[in-house]
């Protein structure tokens, strides 16, 4: 059940990227500016991500995800019925704020885990959320193309109510212990960051992993619709769905992590996701293959990362899981509103060259920096 929430919330942050050429010419965005739409809404989850994540350390969970999902469902229909620039971006930074509900059932998930199982736990968990992710694209190509990009947000409107009523109904109710109020809560935010280097580490990672993934499936929609394939719609949309193979990475690298292996797995996640992107350049300029090829490459090796992530900062202590997985998210979509931002631009003036060596730079930087962590890397200990 939490798979398929997951999935089902965290598409709607992806449903835009693939239709900004559509949704752009009619609320008025200039195409230079098109990837504003992407952006917007990774800058609202980043703002959940630290202000409404790290509620699920103080507050009833149920309740928590019940009402964040209700302002999900407004953010919805809202982008919906826009009628320009100004107010589809306020409902898409709404949205992005909305959708951080996935970040606080994952926490769940882990809490309801066995220590020894919990990498395969929230795995599982992030296999149905990466699944979400990957078949959002293709799914909002297919119905735009079919009803227009607004049936989009309208049907997922509707998913969402329904969603929201399954969930209130086998969700279990999580007390945490109540010993500090909000505004502790979230100064914590900075002390936790400056004292956990693990943290950091892992987050700084996942930030140059998940830049590189919104700079490619935001930039190559545009691509693919250009002169060089002159893909419609749909075939950007079938395309798109390759993706979906990334999300076979997340249950394996959470049995690696269980089997004390995160380091390795780390430096080759990291490493793939580099390759991904020469190999899509060859793509680029011979064959559309190697152009996917590149994708399935840099969405596993992404998702893999991530897993492994969130499995190491789980195990620094359970009483701060929501606050830890709010820092470590907030900070990498950081990552990923800086991709999604550059990438029409790199479009613009460089074509799919700057584009590939863009996402090659940052993968590459987060290898240097992975090569000087230390062998010994402890969790260390925190307080609240």
């Amino acid at each position: 059940m939490l798979a398929v929430a997951c999935g089902l919330i965290v598409a709607n942050l992806y449903y835009s990227q693939p239709l900004v050429g559509l949704i752009a010419p009619v609320i008025g965005l200039p195409p230079a500016a098109a990837s504003l739409i992407v952006t917007t809404t990774q800058l609202g989850y980043c703002l959940g991500l630290l202000f409404l994540v790290p509620l699920g350390d103080l507050v009833e969970n149920r309740r928590l995800v019940l009402w964040t999902l209700c302002g999900a469902i407004a953010a919805l229909l809202m982008a919906a019925t826009a009628d320009s620039a100004a107010t589809f971006l306020c409902a898409t930074l709404l949205l992005g704020l909305g959708s951080v509900v996935v970040q606080m059932l994952v926490p769940i998930a882990a809490h309801l885990a066995p220590d020894a199982d919990r990498g395969r736990v929230v795995g599982n968990v992030m296999s149905g959320l990466l699944v979400g992710i990957m078949l959002s694209r293709p799914l909002a190509g297919f119905i735009a193309n079919a009803f227009g990009w607004r049936t989009v947000f309208a049907g997922s409107a509707v998913a969402m109510v329904l969603l929201g009523l399954t969930l209130r109904g086998l969700l279990p109710q999580r007390r945490p212990a109540r010993s500090h109020g909000y505004g502790e809560l979230i100064a914590s935010l900075w002390t936790l960051l400056r004292d956990t280097p693990l943290l950091r580490r892992r987050a700084l990672y996942q930030a140059a992993l998940f830049g590189v993934f919104t700079l490619y499936w935001t930039a190559v929609p545009i691509v693919l619709a250009g002169p060089h394939f002159n893909l419609s719609q749909g075939g950007i949309a079938l395309f798109s769905l390759a993706g979906v193979a990334g999300a076979l990475a997340a249950p394996i690298a959470g049995r690696l992590a269980d089997r004390g292996h995160t380091r390795v797995a780390t430096g080759f996640a990291i490493a793939i996701v580099a390759v991904a992107f020469p190999l899509s350049r060859i793509g680029h300029s011979q064959s559309l293959t190697m152009l996917l090829v590149g994708g399935i490459l840099l969405d596993l090796g992404v998702q893999a990362n991530l897993v492994l992530g969130q499995r190491a900062i789980y195990e620094i202590g359970s009483h701060l899981r929501s606050r830890l997985n709010g820092i470590f998210m907030a900070i990498f979509f950081v990552g990923g509103g800086v991709g999604s931002a550059v990438a029409s631009v790199a479009v613009a003036r460089g074509g799919w060259p700057l584009v590939s060596w863009i996402g090659f730079a940052l993968p590459a930087a987060a290898l240097i920096f992975y090569a000087t962590e230390p062998q010994d890397l402890r969790h260390p200990k925190v307080t609240p």
